[in-house]
């Protein structure tokens, strides 16, 4: 396959500058939140100023950034805390609906905040009036019913060590990690 290139003329002097093929592909929207759970099954839901339905903590992922660093800044911008979040729960691809394109949506696992850091929560008061923590029950009745579905399979695949691909929210893949490997001999046999 040849390289493409594009001229330009300029003064009488012709150059051939190459193309990057990757640059002419579709981009999409992305977006990165952290799933916060305690003991009892509820998981750590914000309030945006800006919107009619909670969500959980992230935010956009900015140009040249990575989803898991966007996580990471979001959640220090939105509750003011340092975390580093865990492993990839869910991605989900949204589609394209009104005033708005497709986009992947990533969630990480936040597992559970200590004492000390639940106290340190500071809202981004801009962007947040309020946190609460709720059961999954509780949660579908304040966010949108697409974040519902999306954080209930984030919720479930923290639970069963697992990692789920969504298309608008619902279940199309479900990987789950393999047990430990271990180095001791197998059982022996009762016969």
């Amino acid at each position: 396959m040849s390289a493409r290139f594009v001229r330009s003329a300029y003064a009488g002097l012709v150059t051939e500058t190459p193309v990057d093929y990757t640059a002419t592909l579709a981009r999409k929207r992305m977006g990165a939140g952290v799933l916060f759970h305690d003991a009892g099954g509820r998981v750590l839901i914000v309030e945006p100023t800006y919107k009619d339905y909670w969500e959980i903590p992230g935010g956009a992922v900015d140009a040249d950034e990575a989803p898991l660093d966007t996580a990471a800044r979001e959640i220090k911008e939105e509750l003011g805390l340092l975390v580093q979040p865990g492993r990839l729960l869910a991605v989900d691809w949204v589609p394209p609906r009104g005033g708005r394109t497709e986009g992947m949506m990533f969630v990480f696992d936040g597992g559970q905040l200590t004492t000390e850091q639940l106290s340190g929560i500071e809202l981004a008061v801009d962007e947040l009036r309020s946190w609460a923590w709720c059961y999954p029950v509780q949660a579908a009745q304040r966010l949108s019913p697409l974040l519902a579905r999306r954080a209930a399979a984030a919720l479930q695949a923290s639970a069963s060590s697992s990692t789920v691909y969504l298309e608008n929210g619902y279940l199309r893949v479900c990987w789950t990690r393999p047990p430990p490997l271990t180095t001791a001999p197998p059982p022996k046999s009762m016969s």
